[in-house]
């Protein structure tokens, strides 16, 4: 079977899934913790499914995640779903490969080799890591690394695309707690904000990730794609934020464009210094993005509220012509 084929058999095996499931496509998107212009793209053929995603997919439907790949003939799954993402990578003796080598796995030795890798690259940097380096911090050798991904830039894929998902599934759970778009956003910017040794690993991976974007197509790409998807979370948001009353009227796209290079721009910031050396903390980042939620998004208050906030913004501000100071 190509290739090709074997692409279009899998989105239409998971068109019968959300078929099944009796909801919305978008719907089912959020329910698999998966961007709906990325599970749109997917089902047409003109982008590869994930295996973490097959996997989540599998176990929202209830079916087997080696039928959804074709390398089972049974789609009901006796929940042990797991077990047919662990076929899927390649774990189970006689497997056949998952068809996109620099997917992210989500289970056995490949995990360990794009956790071990996510490590190395935020401790030395993308050019800085060899294949050597990951087999030695794996305890295993460079032919087993080579099994699993056929070449370095493979592997550094999978380790990006690994935290790409990792960062989506975060986002959705943090947004599933709120109770208003408001709160999703204050939950979003806390989730950006590198507080923890996790965090802070991930953003040194995404600053690689843009030098190295600026330099390789294949990387751009994979940049570019992650990055719309991240922003237009936060457009959604907005968006959900001005129906619901709690945002004023503005552009969700333009003001998700602002936010979002504020968060990286204070991240960088937090980044350039250790934790207590003096730098800008991610306490100062957290609140600095939560002002501007305030002062340029949350709905104007009005009557004495209004009045009480104004007052508070001209005395922050120092004398004013109307209001001299002493």
């Amino acid at each position: 079977m190509s290739a090709m084929r074997q692409q279009f058999d899998v989105a239409e095996r998971v068109r019968q899934v959300i078929g099944e499931a009796g909801c919305t496509q978008r719907e089912f998107a959020r329910r698999v913790v998966m961007d709906p212009s990325k599970l749109s793209r997917s089902l047409s053929g003109s982008r590869r499914f994930t295996v973490a995603e097959l996997a989540r997919i599998a176990d929202a439907g209830n079916v087997d995640a080696g039928w959804l790949l074709g390398t089972t003939t049974d789609g009901a799954t006796d929940g042990a779903t797991g077990g047919g993402a662990g076929r899927a990578d390649g774990g189970a003796a006689g497997a056949p490969r998952p068809p996109a080598p620099t997917a992210p796995p989500d289970s056995g030795r490949p995990l360990q080799i794009v956790r071990e890798t996510v490590r190395l690259i935020a401790e030395r940097g993308f050019h800085a890591v060899r294949v050597a380096d990951i087999a030695a911090a794996c305890d295993t050798s460079t032919a087993t690394i080579h099994y699993h991904f056929p070449g370095r830039a493979e592997l550094l894929e999978a380790a990006v695309r690994w935290c790409m998902d990792e960062d989506t599934a975060r986002r959705a759970a943090r947004i599933a707690e709120a109770d208003d778009a408001r709160e999703e956003l204050r939950q979003l910017i806390a989730l950006q904000a590198p507080y923890t040794e996790r965090q802070r690993q991930q953003w040194l991976v995404w600053m690689d990730l843009w030098a190295e974007a600026a330099r390789s197509t294949a990387i751009g790409r994979l940049h570019a794609d992650f990055y719309q998807q991240w922003r237009r979370t936060v457009a959604e948001v907005i968006r959900r934020g001005i129906e619901q009353g709690v945002f004023r009227a503005v552009d969700p796209q333009f003001s998700a464009l602002r936010l979002t290079a504020l968060i990286d721009g204070l991240a960088i910031q937090v980044l350039a210094t250790g934790p207590g050396a003096g730098g800008t903390t991610a306490e100062a980042m957290d609140i600095a993005c939560n002002a501007y939620v305030d002062t340029e998004l949350t709905a104007r208050r009005s009557g004495a509220d209004a009045a009480a906030a104004r007052r508070s913004g001209a005395d922050a501000a120092g004398p004013t012509a109307d209001q001299p100071g002493p």
